[in-house]
């Protein structure tokens, strides 16, 4: 049960494509009695799945002028343009389907310190994952 959300939530949190609030819901739904562990895994993994995308994001830089580089110089451009504007602050949009895996990636491009990146991240997906887990146990309680 544990390893099954926590490899859902990390994959999701990878440019790969996965759900783990499904997953979360499910076992949550089933056992509500682990509800706080089954939120404290998903974070977990989450969270790590989001370092990976930092630790890409950091490593991206050598590679942009590759013709594999899978990110146009003009996209790249944009999206540092959109964290020099936001800053640290939008990693608390994380949680956000199709924007919040670029945005982590992009922190690791910007050199976004580990312990700041860490912290903002964590707390998004941790409310995410609160929230889901309230919602399953009001319907279900």
């Amino acid at each position: 049960m544990y390893l099954s959300l926590f490899i859902s939530a990390f994959a999701a949190a990878t440019i790969l494509p996965a759900q783990s609030e499904a997953v979360l819901a499910y076992h949550a739904a089933a056992h509500p009695e682990q509800l706080a562990a089954l939120i404290a895994v998903a974070t977990a993994g989450n969270v790590l799945g989001a370092m990976v995308n930092w630790w890409l994001g950091r490593f991206a830089h050598h590679f942009k002028t590759k013709s594999w580089f899978p990110v146009s110089p003009p996209s790249l451009m944009r999206a540092e343009r959109f964290y020099r504007r936001y800053g640290r602050y939008s990693l608390l949009l994380s949680w956000v389907p199709v924007i919040g895996d670029p945005i982590t990636i992009i922190a690791g491009v910007m050199r976004e310190p580990l312990w700041s990146f860490m912290l903002l991240v964590s707390l998004s997906k941790s409310v995410r994952y609160l929230f889901v887990a309230g919602v399953v146990s009001a319907l279900f309680a």
